[in-house]
């Protein structure tokens, strides 16, 4: 499957796994790890950016809890729409941009955000793109939290380099500790959960 096809599945995405899919269900017990991770760390007034944030269930959860500076990136501009009925006050407060990651994350500068995190996203970028990692650890000040499958889950393919979503839609499985520790990244917690393995990586001082 080629890096285009890859974005293509996820852009205008309908039904499960789409925008208003996990506006419905709203914030769940990850946005909660994510935040304790974010309060052991960081102030209140950090700059966060959310890798692939959909309609906003977890950037949600940190304005509910105090945090301000929020930003988010992803493909799908139904999301955005999505997130201005789900979390309207999120939508006018926060700061946007969709499109591909790999379009997007080059823009930022160096140590941007205080805090960075994706929950189950970059576990879907192509190989081809894998060089976005190491903007993803540029523009990190401090913290950076992913939440990704790290290993197939009983109902996955027999491949153990990818399973597929809906039959269309690729999801790799990376080993993250050594992806960012190969970047400088220091790993400081790391949390298996129900789906995903949450890891906590903090930069060099």
């Amino acid at each position: 499957m080629e890096p285009h096809t890859v974005r293509e599945s996820w852009t205008n995405r309908t039904g499960e796994y789409s925008p208003a899919y996990y506006a419905h269900y709203g914030p769940n017990e990850t946005s909660e790890l994510i935040r304790e991770a974010l309060d052991e760390h960081l102030r209140r007034d950090a700059a966060v950016l959310e890798l692939g944030c959909g309609s906003g269930r977890h950037l949600e959860h940190l304005a509910n809890h105090g945090y301000e500076d929020l930003t988010g990136v992803d493909i799908d501009a139904g999301a955005f729409d999505t997130m201005r009925e789900a979390y309207p006050e999120l939508a006018a407060g926060g700061t946007f941009h969709r499109g591909p990651i790999e379009d997007l994350v080059e823009k930022f500068d160096d140590g941007q955000f205080d805090a960075v995190y994706s929950v189950e996203t970059l576990q879907h970028l192509h190989p081809d793109v894998e060089w976005v990692f190491e903007e993803i650890a540029r523009i990190t000040d401090d913290l950076l939290v992913t939440a990704e499958i790290e290993e197939p889950t009983r109902d996955a393919s027999a491949d153990p380099e990818v399973n597929y979503v809906d039959d269309d839609t690729p999801l790799y499985y990376r080993d993250w500790n050594r992806v960012f520790t190969s970047l400088g990244l220091v790993e400081v917690d790391v949390v298996s959960g129900e789906r995903d393995t949450i890891r906590t990586f903090r930069t060099p001082r």
